[in-house]
């Protein structure tokens, strides 16, 4: 009998070691170590397209992440979101990968595993990212909202909170 109870302990010490590993994390609802994870609301709209200070400020968008590496762009299919990252996509000489947002937490964590990518999503698939990735603070989903979310080799998570102006 305490074999048995031994075993069980083992196998629950294993599960929890298992559960804070850096492959969990990648596969959970966490970012994984030396991940880099850019978050940017679309640009202004009226119904699906950009309006005129939209344009600007997707332009605007690409400007600010000029100095910043990345590896990968991912949006939505929904055209406000695309016309916000191309800009980016082209000045970066990147294509712009169409991710469904159906469990985009986990999906987004594990595209950016290791990696700086960006998200170009709605106000409601950045509060899902956000919520579900247990992210501190008020989510980015104001127009202008660029966050740039950082995990250092132990995976500690920096954020740094921009705002991308336009006049």
């Amino acid at each position: 009998m305490l074999a048995i109870s031994r075993r069980g302990l083992l196998f629950t010490a294993l599960g929890a070691a298992a559960a804070c590993s850096p492959l969990s994390r990648v596969t959970g609802h966490s970012l994984a170590p030396n991940s880099r994870l850019i978050i940017y609301r679309h640009a202004d709209r009226v119904d699906e397209n950009l309006t005129p200070q939209g344009i600007v400020r997707a332009a605007a968008f690409a400007d600010a992440l000029e100095s910043v590496e990345i590896d990968a762009i991912y949006s939505p299919g929904i055209q406000r979101n695309l016309d916000t990252a191309e800009p980016l996509a082209r000045a970066k000489g990147l294509e712009i990968t169409r991710v469904s947002v159906d469990q985009i937490a986990r999906r987004i964590a594990r595209l950016s595993a290791g990696r700086s990518v960006v998200w170009v999503g709605n106000s409601g698939n950045l509060r899902d990212i956000w919520e579900t990735l247990d992210l501190e603070g008020p989510p980015p989903v104001e127009y202008g909202d660029l966050f740039i979310v950082t995990t250092d080799a132990s995976g500690a998570v920096q954020i740094d909170r921009r705002r991308v102006e336009i006049l």
